[in-house]
């Protein structure tokens, strides 16, 4: 015999950010929600964000650090749920926080504090919370959405997809949100890893070889630049910067490096004039780790001392220093990205509300939604925004 787990005003898929958070602000305007997840606890991802301290918003959030097919579409909901809005929440429980650069907000003690906040802001709005619950079938008639699971039958007047991403499998990932959104009628913008460490083919093996090596660069791919760390791995280039950087980069296409940002135009030929004995590979020690110096001065390869450098030939090796071309072969996949580029196509849903324009009742929030931010906190703040406009647009069932 098939177990009932009843009806619903709205069944949430994924208990992440998004679905919890969305589940808790519709149960506090009164809804009677379900909260699905196929996991046995939830907020997984939450707690290894951040180094463990959940880097859970940025106070520089704005519409233009999001990559989307569609880049008005998260102005709505991150105009009307904001950065200080959650930041109000994390103080009224009294969470204590700090501020990192670029804007970053971390929890001073650990992600499981969030975890537990929308765990209690769930409680406050009577969600039920069904962990462990493989979806199996969902099916949609009536107005009704009925969801079979391993745990029993549930049915409900909205269903909010909720379950993100394939980014890190390991936490149990994957692509059902795109797989459902089709079953419904909704396109979906191709899938790819981003926020994700760049790999580097044979011809660059003299870089892997600076396995370690950190240092602050701009990094560029098409017209998206960000300064910030990079560090070259055993396998090609990671850190902030080229993470940042990934989102934006497609293959065949090469990202360009300067290794040497706050250098003004023309500072080698000061050099010359100033210390004119001065070898390229001792002066870029003064200023980069000693592996990436030696590395550097190797590959430009200036024929002696700089003051016996031609002006153009010192003019040719600032240029290569603030423009170095690397051509990655290729990104390490869905299993190391923090996040998924792509998703369920922003053409298809209401930007007001995150419900389905052909399919009334069929929502779609966080990461499943083509919307991706920026390394440092600007994903979490789209949960949240994206999970409240949702959440203010359930309606109750009517009583039969």
């Amino acid at each position: 015999m098939t177990t009932s787990l009843g009806t619903h005003d709205a069944i949430l898929l994924g208990a992440g950010a998004a679905g919890m958070f969305c589940a808790a602000m519709a149960g506090q305007r009164g809804r009677k929600v379900l909260l699905l997840d196929h996991a046995e606890a939830p907020g997984k991802k939450i707690l290894i964000s951040g180094g463990g301290r959940c880097n859970f918003t940025n106070l520089g959030t704005a519409p233009d650090r999001y990559l989307s097919a569609n880049p008005h579409f998260a102005k709505s909901a991150l105009g009307r749920y904001t950065a200080q809005d959650f930041l109000a929440l994390v103080e009224r429980h009294g969470i204590a926080w700090h501020e990192k650069t670029l804007g970053q907000l971390f929890c001073d003690g650990s992600a499981r504090q969030i975890v537990d906040m929308l765990l209690g802001e769930c409680a406050m709005g009577g969600v039920t919370l069904q962990l462990e619950a493989s979806i199996t079938e969902v099916d949609h008639a009536d107005g009704r959405f009925r969801v079979t699971t391993s745990k029993g039958v549930a049915e409900a007047r909205a269903l909010v997809i909720a379950t993100g991403g394939p980014a890190i499998p390991k936490l149990g990932a994957t692509g059902f949100a795109y797989d459902l959104a089709r079953r419904f009628g909704l396109k979906v913008v191709e899938p790819r890893p981003a926020l994700v460490p760049l790999t580097l083919g044979p011809d660059q093996a003299l870089f892997r070889e600076l396995s370690g090596v950190s240092t602050p660069v701009a990094a560029r791919a098409g017209k998206a630049t960000f300064r910030e760390a990079a560090l070259f791995t055993h396998r090609g280039l990671s850190g902030p910067a080229i993470l940042q950087v990934s989102s934006y980069w497609k293959h065949g296409e090469s990202i360009a490096i300067d290794f040497l940002p706050e250098q003004c135009k023309g500072w080698l030929r000061e050099a010359k004039r100033t210390e004119p004995r001065l070898a390229l590979r001792s002066l870029l020690n003064r200023l980069l780790p000693d592996r990436l110096a030696s590395t550097l001065a190797e590959r430009i390869a200036l024929p002696s001392e700089l003051g016996n450098c031609r002006d153009a030939l010192l003019d040719s090796a600032e240029a290569q220093l603030a423009d170095w071309r690397f051509l990655p072969n290729g990104t390490e996949g869905f299993a190391k990205a923090e996040v998924t580029v792509g998703g369920i196509s922003t053409a298809d849903l209401s930007s007001q509300t995150m419900e389905a324009r052909r399919m009334p009742g069929l929502y779609a929030i966080g990461e499943a939604v083509d919307v991706t931010g920026w390394l440092g906190g600007y994903n979490f703040q789209w949960a949240w925004a994206s999970g409240w406009a949702a959440a203010q647009a359930l309606r109750t069932s009517p009583v039969a």
